[in-house]
């Protein structure tokens, strides 16, 4: 390790469904963080950790997108969110390719507004549009907020990664790694096969369903007398009668597809086989209770 090696924080910022998940598991090279195109997947501060020996470790916290909360679980996604922007080294604020700057870009303007924290403004996506236009997205953000750096990118592709990277190191301090080379993420084996299987369900499930569901694992240990064999048995969580019929489907059809993808997504993170048991029950409004919200893992330590 370089005397000359440089460690810090940085958060990803922005509206929810910007590509905050998908940024952040391109930069550290592996999944963590689940992906969909439904507002609202990211739930939890994530925090994920790259390392360059000759350079330097950033270790990433993902937000919940910053939106409008109508409940006390939206609003815990938000304060978590806001908390984050605190005493940290670098702001990622991630924006998708468009000149129009409408009320939750405008918002998040004013929350920058409150750090002297150097601000990256990230515009991610520019696969889908053509070169010229990003021009015209850099001077209207600009003229808005005086961003340390811009930086054009894909997360999707990979595209750009390695300049924002770059980028970060440029304003992060001198100082020793927080953690191992080898480690990816602060969040347990646990939580990440329960958010799998929360995003295998927002990818198969109807759009008035996926906001009010939770997984909560119920056993997770090895087969006995079968090495390299998990044994996993979790619970979908939901608020009402029929998302849970939508949950099963016809012949329980909906649940076992849920259940086969996670279980190939959770054999490639775990690097073992996988028995995965699902069950679906319903607990009426439980974003708007405290203990559920802590019981299925959302952290109150997060944003206080």
């Amino acid at each position: 390790m370089t005397i000359q090696f440089k460690s810090g924080f940085v958060t990803i910022i922005g509206r929810p469904n910007v590509g905050k998940s998908t940024l952040m598991n391109q930069l550290i090279g592996q999944k963590i963080a689940i992906t969909s195109n439904k507002p609202q997947t990211t739930r939890n501060r994530i925090q994920t950790v790259y390392t360059d020996p000759e350079v330097g470790q950033i270790v990433f916290l993902d937000t919940p997108g910053i939106h409008q909360a109508k409940n006390k679980l939206g609003e815990y996604m938000v304060n978590v969110a806001h908390h984050t922007m605190r005493d940290v080294d670098v702001i990622l604020w991630l924006v998708e390719p468009s000149d129009f700057i409408g009320g939750g870009d405008r918002h998040i303007i004013e929350q920058l507004k409150k750090t002297t924290t150097p601000v990256i403004l990230v515009i991610n996506k520019i696969d889908s549009v053509d070169r010229e236009s990003i021009y015209g997205v850099i001077d209207a953000f600009s003229k808005l907020y005086d961003f340390a750096e811009v930086v054009p990118l894909s997360a999707l592709r990979g595209q750009n990664c390695d300049v924002l990277l770059e980028q970060i190191f440029k304003y992060l301090p001198y100082g020793p790694a927080y953690y191992d080379e080898d480690v990816v993420t602060d969040q347990p084996q646990r939580q990440i096969v329960a958010e799998i299987i929360r995003e295998k369900a927002l990818h198969a499930l109807n759009d008035e369903v996926p906001h009010g569901i939770a997984v909560s694992i119920d056993q997770m240990k090895w087969c006995e007398g079968k090495p390299g064999i998990y044994n996993i048995d979790a619970t979908i969580i939901c608020e009402r009668d029929s998302h849970k019929g939508i949950i099963i489907g016809k012949g329980g059809a909906m649940l076992k597809k849920i259940g086969s993808n996670a279980r190939f997504e959770c054999e490639k993170m775990l690097e073992a086989r996988v028995n995965l048991k699902l069950w679906v029950k319903v607990k009426k409004d439980w974003r708007d209770s405290d203990y559920l919200i802590k019981n299925f893992g959302y952290r109150k330590d997060d944003m206080e």
